[in-house]
């Protein structure tokens, strides 16, 4: 089974490089589709592996997927098909000699991901996070335009501080390690109780780590960037950034707390990530209630989740298969969105939420499918956001943390109130005469106009009292390929009521963190 453990890394690597090499549009546009497929099914063979009691390992340990890496990597495979796949139909122009940089940067992507969650070594996953960091800078200015360079050069900018962050503190772990004799930055053996680690360097670097990849998990206050990279980032990529990069930032971060539980206990990152999850809901609250753009809607929507997530975190393992299953459930539904989002940029040309109006009347195909993911997103039932939030809020009551899932509740009230509206806003009600009409009004003037003048007509027969055309037939096309995101939805609506094998392998996954016994 260790080929399961090489393949997410090697496939992708060998597809970017037939990107760069393969002159076929075509045939590079398939290669992000190819390489998610290949991590998808490594990850469901390693799920398959480590619910038979197997734990794959490769390079003398070097690569180990637990039961925790092989969901993980299912979730980014998972995730970069509905975003490769469903932005198949989506426009990536950019200048001539970046052909096929593109799609050669997001398998690359995909293979940096999928090595953050197999690496055993924790150094070896802060390398792996930090190539994130280097390919997506490039996929946020893929358009070149001004706002998009200056959307990368801020996200270069934040996300090589968070990370430089994060490597002190895991030099700091590192030198914790000398007590036990053979310095180490494996953490199998770092997060083993009993080890004789400076509990005050591990206080100081597992604090360093963790702000350092709260930084690329767009947790606040270091979120900044967050809103600006993924409005201008081209819709698959700000679905891969959204829906599983960030998700990756966040296992990183629980891998770390749980070092720093077994040497100092959990009362010190608890405090952290709580203020932090807070923060960044109370941030997400503040900003989606006058927001005007629908795709920094979603990036303000990805604070408010990773927040969520974060304050699951702090809780610690009454909260952690909600917190797991959130993170499936939200790198979905994100992909989904932002894939539609896209295809609405395109056919609206505006990405203001005032410029688009009524999609349901006049683009159902679009408007019906943002609708169902848009309850997904904001909580509804039976979508497994709804189950997470409520087993993350039911696990605070329950270990004492009252005040926090109460002041979290409260916040997302409130962010419920701002995504509802706003979608209403985008979907319902009757089309503008203006915009039903418009169109067709001035064509059929412009012919009226052409006609009278070729027969001599008088011209007061194109003007006002000419009568209008018809409206057009609603936009019923989806402008892409649906199945992918029929396929996101549909199992996001069902996975919560599935037990096995998804109930195992998350007590499984949370077992590994120290989250059940």
């Amino acid at each position: 089974m260790s080929f399961a453990l090489w393949t997410p890394l090697a496939v992708p690597v060998i597809l970017a490089l037939l990107s760069l090499a393969v002159p076929v549009p075509a045939l590079r546009r398939l290669a992000p589709v190819a390489s998610s497929a290949a991590v998808l099914g490594s990850g469901l063979l390693l799920v398959s592996a480590v619910l038979a009691d197997q734990v794959p390992t490769l390079g003398g340990g070097l690569l180990r997927a637990d039961a925790l890496s092989a969901y993980m990597l299912t979730v980014v495979g998972a995730v970069g098909l509905v975003s490769t796949w469903g932005g198949l139909g989506h426009a990536t122009a950019a200048p001539a000699r970046f052909a096929g940089s593109y799609d050669a940067l997001i398998s690359v992507f995909l293979a940096a991901m999928s090595l953050a969650v197999l690496a055993d070594n924790i150094g070896l996953m802060w390398a792996a996070v930090e190539a994130t960091t280097i390919t997506t800078a490039f996929l946020v200015g893929h358009h070149r335009t001004r706002s998009s360079l200056e959307a990368a050069w801020k996200y270069v900018i934040l996300g090589s501080v968070g990370v430089a962050i994060a490597l002190l503190g895991i030099v700091l772990i590192y030198a914790a390690s000398r007590g036990t004799g053979e310095p180490t930055l494996s953490w199998l053996v770092l997060s083993q109780a009993g080890l004789p680690l400076d509990p005050v360097l591990i206080r100081a670097g597992g604090a360093l780590a963790v702000l350092g990849f709260a930084t690329k998990a767009g947790l606040a206050p270091m979120h900044s960037w967050l809103p600006d990279a993924h409005s201008q980032a081209p819709a698959p990529v700000s679905g891969l950034m959204s829906g599983v990069l960030l998700a990756v930032a966040l296992y990183a971060i629980l891998r770390i707390q749980t070092i720093t539980n077994a040497v100092i206990g959990p009362d010190f990152l608890r405090i952290m990530l709580s203020i932090a999850g807070l923060l960044s809901l109370f941030v997400a609250a503040a900003l989606l209630i006058r927001q005007r753009d629908f795709k920094r809607m979603l990036a303000y929507s990805s604070i408010e989740h990773m927040g969520m997530m974060a304050v699951g975190a702090a809780i610690g393992a009454a909260a952690l298969p909600a917190v797991l299953l959130y993170v499936l459930g939200h790198g979905l539904t994100k992909a989904t969105l932002f894939v539609i989002s896209g295809r609405i940029l395109e056919v609206e040309g505006t990405p203001r939420i005032d410029g688009v109006r009524a999609l349901l009347v006049r683009r159902p195909g679009l408007a019906v499918p943002w609708l169902i993911a848009m309850a997904a997103l904001i909580g509804f039932p039976p979508f497994s956001i709804f189950f997470s939030e409520v087993g993350i809020i039911i696990a605070g009551w329950t270990t004492g943390m009252g005040a926090v899932v109460g002041i979290a509740l409260v916040l997302l009230l409130v962010i419920f109130a701002s995504l509802t509206r706003l979608t209403v806003t985008m979907t319902i009600g009757a089309p503008a005469a203006s915009v039903t009409a418009g169109a067709a009004v001035a064509a059929g003037a412009a012919v009226g106009a052409g006609a009278a003048g070729a027969a001599g007509a008088p011209a007061e027969l194109a003007g006002p009292d000419a009568p209008a055309a018809p409206p057009a037939e609603p936009d019923r096309s989806a402008h892409g390929p649906r199945l992918p995101l029929i396929l996101a939805l549909g199992t996001t609506a069902v996975v919560a009521f599935i037990a096995e094998p998804v109930g195992t392998l998350l007590a499984r996954a949370a077992a590994v963190l120290g989250g059940i016994q």
